[in-house]
């Protein structure tokens, strides 16, 4: 483990304990990363620790930002006053507003809900109102490289061995101005899935912002025909206007929401009904608050909750939770077929992984917080940084 030494106190003011800062302090907040991905742990003045994770890729970036603007503004206060602390932070930070400090944000998050079901005996699942449990997961790939009949292939595959009904390839080209990853590409692995897999199973596509609202509703056209079932950003996500226009004139459902950090920005979009399938990413929205905010504006209009989960760090972990809490839960979980081959890092992050799949469904346990201890040999060899109170 390399030991970096780092003070947070004159970054940035602390905030004193208010009248909701009830509860055990928080006294120390430590981060264990690579430029890949970061785990941060939560230990209040009573001992007891919770885990947590920064959002992934650039986690080294995000574990400076968390220690400059976000531990100064939990440090001293009392594990109660979590909600308080993570409405306040994006206001205390006001002129640095962006991925960064939510990407941030959710490491503190998602840490703290880790410590409260340990001290409760309850996984987050329990404390945020649900129950234990199976989740139906959809396999996701996260390829454009592939060509359609090797896809087609691996999802056969899954289904034969895993047992998965749900399957999500990979359209257009991202970010692709109406241009697929080679000619053709998007008609083909759509058709050749469909033909490998036979019109029992669900079938869905994300396009990664690829096209313009012209083009996304001529693919939507053919994969509606194709029966599948799910389009997911079908146009430059920033764009809300455009994906309104896809949205109302296709029969399928349109999905979207996976880059949106700032809860404005949901608002809007919910009450456009720009979507069909809200898709907020647990880690890039800033943690399990501000994400089951998302979710419930969504379920007062009617809307259904696919997060967004697109690798096997602790985000889907923690989207399997939320899913088995929310009220709008949508038909499946994302769950990320790649391996090692395309994600070498994620085989080693866990002492045992909570990422088993069994007849196409995965397992959300009663262990308390998340359920999951990170390996000790990953730990070791991460660059470490530690703030105090």
């Amino acid at each position: 483990m390399t030991a970096i030494p780092y003070s947070a106190s004159g970054a940035m003011p602390k905030t004193g304990r208010g009248q909701y800062d009830t509860g055990p302090r928080i006294v120390e907040l430590e981060t264990f990363c690579t430029p890949i991905v970061g785990f941060v742990r939560v230990t209040t003045d009573d001992g007891v620790q919770g885990w947590g994770q920064v959002s992934t890729y650039n986690a080294d970036i995000t574990a400076q930002v968390f220690h400059r603007q976000i531990a100064p503004w939990a440090l001293g206060r009392g594990i109660d006053a979590l909600e308080q602390i993570v409405e306040e932070i994006p206001k205390r930070e006001h002129k640095y507003p962006g991925t960064y400090l939510m990407r941030a944000l959710a490491g503190l998050d998602t840490a703290v809900w880790d410590w409260r079901g340990k001290s409760a005996g309850q996984s987050v699942a329990q404390l945020l109102g649900g129950t234990p449990g199976k989740l139906r997961a959809y396999a996701s790939s996260m390829r454009r490289d592939i060509s359609a009949n090797d896809e087609a292939q691996r999802m056969a595959a899954l289904r034969d061995t895993n047992g998965f009904d749900a399957f999500k390839v990979r359209v257009g080209s991202e970010c692709g101005h109406d241009i697929d990853e080679w000619p053709g590409r998007s008609e083909d692995v759509v058709l050749a899935v469909r033909r490998a897999l036979g019109n029992g199973v669900a079938l869905l596509v994300d396009a990664n912002s690829g096209f313009s609202p012209l083009r996304a509703i001529e693919v939507g056209k053919m994969l509606e025909a194709n029966g599948v079932e799910h389009f997911e950003e079908p146009c430059p996500y920033w764009r809300l206007e455009d994906t309104v226009q896809v949205t109302r004139t296709l029969e399928l459902d349109v999905a979207g929401g996976e880059q949106d950090w700032d809860l404005e920005n949901w608002r809007r979009m919910i009450d456009m009904r720009a979507v069909d399938i809200i898709q907020p990413d647990i880690l890039y929205l800033g943690g399990m608050t501000r994400s089951m905010q998302v979710a419930h504006m969504g379920a007062k209009v009617g809307l259904p909750c696919t997060p967004h989960c697109a690798n096997l760090s602790m985000v889907t972990l923690f989207t399997m939770h939320m899913m088995r809490a929310i009220p709008n839960a949508g038909r499946y979980l994302e769950f990320s077929i790649e391996g090692a081959d395309y994600y070498p890092w994620q085989d080693e992050l866990f002492t045992v992984s909570p990422y088993d799949i069994k007849d196409g469904c995965a397992q959300v346990t009663d262990a308390p917080g998340w359920g999951v201890e990170i390996s000790p040999e990953w730990l070791s060899k991460s660059t470490y940084l530690s703030s105090e109170a």
